[in-house]
């Protein structure tokens, strides 16, 4: 009844990592572009730090899925556990035999797997997740397996990825030689309020939705202010709401039924949950090198030349609105404050240095909802809404693509994929961490052959 009702084909607002919901925000983009880099060059130690609710956890079966066939990857989530039982896992999960407790015999073990993996040309990564919750004197195990090393690369890639508190453990002394070791440093930020609206319509879109204002604009701005951006909560909020709005039978979901809805999940006035003044994330507790990694190199430098910019298009602003005032007199001048989640981060920043000095009067939506213009006017990239966005991860090819989410590998495809991507030239030549748009669906199969791009 609830799908029928909304007319979908399937719940948008699921708990489950299903790939094709997948939203890459710029955050989550640089995060993924900074790990595979990370394996890519064979760094050894990197740490993915992200709130409970971000997706650090989806963005590692990505990258699970993503280098199966290429990498042997053990994925290890019993982080609460002895040193002697970290290794007994790891052992488990590449396949290998861990039968007794002699922690010296399976160190042999795992150092003859290395090494036999290594001569094959294969890489061996291993991602501990919740790693926040590992003892100290486990930690010190974990530093201990980057020892397993050839005279000229790492035998052993160990991806860490937790909470906060993982920053700020591997920030103290007695974790310095660890923390050392660590070359790259990803960070999952939650998502600015533009952002949240676009994630929203996304999942809206892969579910089959065809109505754009299902939610109000303003109904689309308390959910981003009350989950803080993290995609966790706007999931809930947004079934809850769904869920409230056919109770009620609406045909749209507004302000008030998110209202409501949040308030059930105890997201509302006097919510337990601390709001992010309260919990920062410091970021040169993140950065424990004296010398930046290359990618932290190139982001710098891109931040530098969006900051230049935006300093630009401030001065216009600021231009434009004294002349409404000297030839208006408008009093009102402005749009309103774009809602700010989170610290600033780049892409808080390009959201609010593209709102205008003066935004048209707001517009009433059928379930009476006023549209926040520094949501409705967010300076965000056209998505047709019969497509969804998908980051190139090593080793795809466009005819893999094609195969994995239709079934089928021919020139209609080939023509819509092209339709969707004019700035797409060389269909035999993708790039990693390059965002592409892959059609929903595809019409009758027009050709039993094989199609050539």
């Amino acid at each position: 009844m609830f799908l029928e009702y909304w007319k979908l084909r399937e719940q948008p607002f699921g708990v489950t990592p299903d790939p094709k919901y997948l939203y890459f925000s710029a955050g989550h983009r640089e995060a993924l572009a900074s790990v595979f880099c990370g394996i890519e060059m064979g760094r050894g130690f990197l740490s993915l730090i992200a709130r409970p609710g971000m997706g650090k956890t989806t963005l590692i079966f990505q990258l699970l899925r993503r280098w199966k066939g290429h990498v042997q990857s053990a994925f290890l989530f019993q982080t609460q556990c002895s040193s002697r039982e970290l290794i007994r896992y790891l052992l488990d999960d590449l396949g290998l035999n861990s039968a007794g407790d002699d922690i010296v015999r399976m160190h042999a073990d795992l150092n003859d797997f290395l090494i036999r993996e290594a001569k094959a040309g294969k890489r061996v990564v291993v991602f501990i997740d919740e790693a926040q919750n590992l003892p100290n004197e486990v930690l010190e195990t974990v530093r201990l397996l980057s020892n397993f090393e050839a005279s000229d690369k790492k035998l052993l890639q160990i991806v860490l990825a937790g909470q906060p508190e993982l920053a700020q453990r591997l920030s103290r002394p007695g974790l310095a030689q660890l923390s050392q070791r660590i070359a790259v440093h990803a960070r999952l930020d939650p998502l600015p309020a533009a952002e949240v609206v676009n994630y929203v319509k996304h999942r809206l879109r892969v579910a089959g939705c065809e109505d754009p204002q299902l939610f109000t604009p303003g109904a689309l701005g308390i959910v981003a202010e009350l989950s803080q951006g993290i995609p966790r909560l706007i999931n809930a909020m947004c079934f809850n709401a769904l869920s409230l709005g056919l109770a009620m039978k609406r045909k749209q979901v507004s302000s008030e039924i998110v209202r409501e809805a949040a308030k059930d999940l105890g997201l509302g006035s006097g919510s337990p949950v601390p709001t992010r003044k309260v919990e920062p994330v410091q970021a040169p507790q993140l950065i424990v090198h004296p010398a930046p990694s290359l990618w932290q190199s190139l982001g710098s430098r891109f931040r530098d030349v969006v900051k230049r910019r935006l300093v630009q298009a401030s001065g216009l602003c600021l231009v434009f609105g004294l002349m409404t005032v000297l030839f208006t007199g408008d009093k009102q001048r402005g749009a309103a404050r774009p809602m700010v989640v989170g610290k600033a981060s780049p892409a808080n920043k390009m959201t609010t240095g593209a709102e205008p000095s003066v935004s048209p009067p707001p517009q009433t939506n059928v379930a009476g909802d006023p549209s926040p213009p520094a949501l409705v006017q967010a300076d965000l990239p056209e998505i047709s809404p019969r497509s969804f966005g998908y980051v190139i991860q090593p080793h795809d090819t466009i005819r893999g693509l094609c195969l994995s989410a239709f079934k089928r590998y021919d020139a209609d495809v080939l023509s819509e994929i092209r339709r969707l991507n004019p700035g797409l030239k060389d269909l035999n030549r993708l790039e990693v961490g390059q965002e592409i748009q892959l059609p929903l669906s595809v019409g009758e199969q027009g050709s039993r052959s094989a199609a050539q791009p």
